[in-house]
């Protein structure tokens, strides 16, 4: 006797949890410009790789004989699928269902997303559109009592920050949990114009708070872009996808893994002329970092993460003969490069991703310092910048230095491990030092100057002797600095360092001493 009926029945519900929310739901959804949710996995996801799991979950109505009369899909989709040919698992909100929102959910599939993730060390990838919490205050007439809140799957998602890459993207209007899923992630992107992030949506903040704002007010890209609360900004959901298949291209496919190495055709004994006079000669004229990044690492092969949050302290990945390294520099624009509380947040959670997925640091250093001033007092930033130089000395993974120009106070200090193999070059432009001269002959010789006749002059005298000294082959006369080199010379020295880098890597593999936090 053939099974065939049953597989037919099978097919029939396949068939209607693809319709979704149905016809008009998923038209009004598209008239805002959005893809639907397999939309959205097909047009992420290598072509024809989609495997799904759980498809025919959902809530079905029967009749008296026990035939399905109706029946609505869950609103989360999940499964594997590959990314430029590595696998990965997938997950997305169906905002034509109940908004996306828990009581048109079934947490099970959430749940069930994270733990394929963790236990066959998968990255994972959520394309958040709702909110993915509670649901709304109705069901609680359905359920006749309300609950202690436990957050689905949590520790799997805090887990998988530990072990495996975890993306995320703010697909529409996010809230509560599922802005949470959003921001516990190691890379996060949201979508101009029609997506927007918030703790609680525009209702609860005007019942709660009294501000009555629009959803692009409260949370859209105006807000985030600097916010710190997600990586980068898509001006399509199609860049959106297109950033995420490129930011997974640096990493491996979990911590006990190498990052691959790829293809490339430039040479790693190029030498940029322009190199030799980029840092300009008056110290306080500020360069872009920016025009001078591909000179150093592939070309084509920068990728920018949190520009905007702060924006002092920049950070990206990138290849050096085509291996995967974490690149920090400094952008002299943005306070002069220095540590504000923002940037060392920003350090911090970069440096420690790189030491979770084994991805060696090229430090590009003109660090001025923590920023100083009553503002910057005010947001604790010694603390957050203590934070950032803690991670800086934890890790383990292979570092190195190219000093450009400035290297001041405990900021500068804290740039590199000075303590272990300190790996660095530094440019001819290199000046260092516990303050800059500048400010420092005014407080060494404060009391000469108020008792001199002429303090200008003195002044004048001072620096000019001061001068000489912080010369940086001074330094390097007594052995203070390792190498000066020729600001030529830096790509062919990185792309060799980094092939020592990943002879040590294999001894790293696995999961890190302290835990990777969003």
């Amino acid at each position: 006797m053939s099974w065939e009926p049953e597989i037919k029945e099978l097919r029939y519900r396949e068939e209607l949890a693809r319709k979704m929310g149905g016809e008009e739901r998923v038209s009004k959804h598209k008239s805002f410009g959005k893809l639907t949710v397999r939309e959205r996995i097909d047009g992420l996801l290598d072509e024809g790789t989609f495997h799904e799991t759980g498809a025919i979950a959902g809530k079905a109505r029967y009749d008296e004989d026990g035939n399905l009369i109706d029946f609505t899909p869950a609103n989360f989709i999940l499964g594997t699928g590959r990314v430029n040919g590595r696998k990965v698992v997938v997950g997305g909100d169906d905002f034509t269902v109940r908004g996306g929102a828990a009581d048109g959910a079934i947490h099970g599939k959430q749940v069930y997303a994270e733990r394929l993730a963790h236990d066959l060390q998968l990255p994972i990838i959520r394309l958040v559109d709702g909110t993915g919490g509670g649901g709304s205050v109705k069901t609680l007439d359905s359920s006749g009592h309300t609950y202690i809140p436990v957050n689905p799957a949590w520790d799997l998602v805090v887990a998988n920050m530990e072990r495996v890459p975890v993306v995320a993207a703010c697909m529409g209007s996010v809230a509560g949990l599922g802005a949470a899923r959003v921001a516990a992630s190691h890379f996060s992107v949201m979508v101009e114009d029609t997506s927007q992030l918030f703790v609680a949506g525009p209702p609860v903040v005007k019942y709660g708070m009294g501000q009555d704002l629009t959803k692009e007010e409260l949370g859209g890209i105006q807000v985030h872009r600097s916010s710190g609360a997600v990586d980068n900004v898509a001006k399509s959901e199609e860049d959106a996808f297109e950033q995420i298949r490129a930011f997974l291209s640096y990493l491996p496919s979990n911590v006990w893994q190498l990052p691959s190495i790829a293809q490339v055709e430039d040479d790693p004994n190029r030498r940029e002329e322009n190199l030799i006079n980029f840092i300009p000669r008056n110290r306080r004229s500020p360069y872009k970092i920016r025009e001078l990044l591909p000179m150093l690492f592939d070309h084509n092969s920068i990728f920018e993460m949190g520009r905007y949050y702060g924006g002092g302290t920049v950070t990206c990945l990138a290849r050096l003969n085509g291996h995967p390294v974490g690149v920090l520099a400094p952008d002299p624009f943005v306070n002069g490069g220095g540590l504000t509380a923002e940037s060392s947040e920003k350090l911090e959670c970069f440096v420690d991703m790189c030491q979770t997925f084994h991805l060696p640091i090229v430090n590009l250093v003109d660090q001025p310092g923590m920023v100083i001033g009553l503002p910057h007092e005010k947001k604790g930033t010694i603390r957050k910048g203590v934070r950032a130089i803690s991670a800086v000395y934890q890790a383990k993974i292979p570092m190195i230095e190219i000093i450009m120009r400035r290297v001041f106070g405990v900021g500068g200090a804290g740039m590199s491990n000075g303590h272990g193999l300190n790996q660095r070059y530094a440019w001819p432009s290199g000046d260092w030092g516990s303050l800059p001269v500048e400010g420092g002959v005014h407080v060494a010789y404060r009391r000469e100057l108020e008792a001199s006749e002429d303090p200008e002059a003195l002044l004048k005298d001072l620096l000019e002797r001061m001068e000489s000294i912080r010369s940086p082959f001074r330094t390097a006369e007594a052995f203070g600095v390792e190498e000066i080199i020729d600001p030529r010379d830096s790509r062919p020295l990185l792309c060799e360092w980094v092939k020592d880098a990943y002879e040590l890597l294999p001894q790293q593999l696995g999961p890190s001493l302290h835990g990777m936090r969003p």
